[in-house]
Order: C-alpha cells, then structure tokens, then sequence
C-alpha cells in the first residue's frame, strides 16, 4: 500500500508545487484548499501523513492538528509556514506537529523531511509497500527493508521513496536480466506518467548517489544502453 498525504494549503501555487514533488516520488496524494475540506478529507479516510498550511480558512493548521492528534494520535504532521513566522513553528511542534516545511521550498529539502517523519513516525507493520512483498532483500552489500521505506549498508541507514523502492524491487526480482525502460514506468510509475525516457534516467541517477558506493561506476544498477537497466548478483554471469 502506497502512503497517503493530505495537503491542506490554501495557496494553489504552493499546494500545487508540494503535490507535484511528493506524486514524483509515488505517494498517493489528496489536496485540500481550505481547513473544513481537509478535515472532511480525514475524516472520510484516515491518511498515513498530512501537511496543514498553518493560515487558511474555516479552519487553521493548528485547530486541524487537535482534530487530528484527537483520533490519530501517532500520525505524521508537518507544518507548512512562511519563513518569517518563527512563533508559528513553535506553537505547531508544542500542538504536536513532527515537523515543518519552510515557504519557499526546495524539492530535496521536502522529500527529506517526509522520508524523516515517516521513518520516526510510522510503524514498519503498518504497510505493504508499493504493491510489493514485505521480504527484505540484499543487492551486493545493500540490505533493502521494505517494511520501513530504507535500505541499510553497514552502520549507514538510507531513506527510500515508494518509488525508489518500487525500482529497486523490480530489478531485484529479475536479477541478470536487462529490464526495459517500459517495464520500470509500469511498476514503478504506475499510471501518474506518460513514459519518458529522460524521466526515468533523472530518478536512476539520482537513486544511485545515494546507495551506490560509487555513482560514476555503479554496481547494483547497471545501465544497458538503448535498453535499460540491470541489477546483476556478484555470483552470476551477465546475461546478453
């Protein structure tokens, strides 16, 4: 099961950036334009994580957060406040907030408070990820945990979008064997994207910075040029 995120923002254009980063990186995203249609959102179905704009109508961040804290007491909250409103922040944390995303944002900074959150916040039997089995997985000296969205090398620990871990499943699946650009859009994109070649190849890019040793010389995802992509065990032979 994908992890779901309420935003409530009144603002479209910052409602509409924050929806497009956390789509991008496959969570399942709901938007609401006002407290009242938030808390009717919650209220017809629990979600896994909000983010509450701390100014909008009907009803503000913080009346939303008691409302919230009142029937899901350990849910993920994050605040969504202007850079100035520093008394905001604090008021929020003190209501039970987790944590809280600075207007302007930046997409790594946003993505990096919602992988930490979830990871404090969210009990690891509580999902299915990703439409996935739960078994943990080794790829090289990488060990991947579905159950709590990270992979674990040594002491380093690495937070891992759905999406993220959606790819790294699919080739893990399929070791020695080239998976097609085609393939990885279907499993790991689902249906939120027309398949584009230099989509796919920016989140790669990016997955491999983070969990291979080397980026430049990758070992657990090979590229195959004019195919795809390959993870290939360090007992099989690659397969052509």
């Amino acid at each position: 099961m994908t992890l779901r995120i309420l935003i409530a923002e009144d603002d479209r254009n910052t409602r509409a950036a924050l929806a497009e980063v956390l789509r991008g990186e496959g969570y399942e995203v709901t938007e609401a334009a006002d407290g009242r249609h938030a808390k009717d959102l919650f209220d017809a179905k629990t979600p896994d994580i909000a983010c509450l704009d701390v100014m909008m109508p009907g009803l503000s961040g913080f009346d939303l957060c008691r409302h919230f804290r009142q029937t899901a007491p350990t849910m993920p909250i994050l605040f969504i406040t202007a850079k100035s409103e520093e008394i905001d922040k604090v008021v929020g944390l003190e209501l039970g907030g987790d944590d809280y995303i600075v207007k302007p944002f930046g997409t790594k900074e946003v993505i990096a408070r919602i992988r930490a959150v979830t990871r404090r916040c969210v009990p690891a039997d509580d999902f299915t990820p990703c439409g996935f089995g739960t078994d943990e997985f080794d790829m090289h000296d990488l060990h991947v945990i579905p159950k709590e969205y990270r992979a674990r090398r040594g002491t380093e620990t690495i937070s891992l979008t759905p999406r993220e871990l959606r790819i790294l499943q699919c080739l893990a699946d399929r070791p020695g064997e080239v998976i097609p650009r085609s393939d990885l859009f279907r499993q790991a994109w689902e249906d939120d994207h027309v398949p584009n070649s230099r989509t796919i190849d920016q989140t790669i890019s990016q997955l491999r910075k983070r969990i291979e040793r080397n980026p430049k010389s990758p070992e657990i995802i090979e590229t195959v040029y004019g195919v795809g992509y390959r993870f290939q065990p360090a007992s099989s032979s690659p397969k052509f």
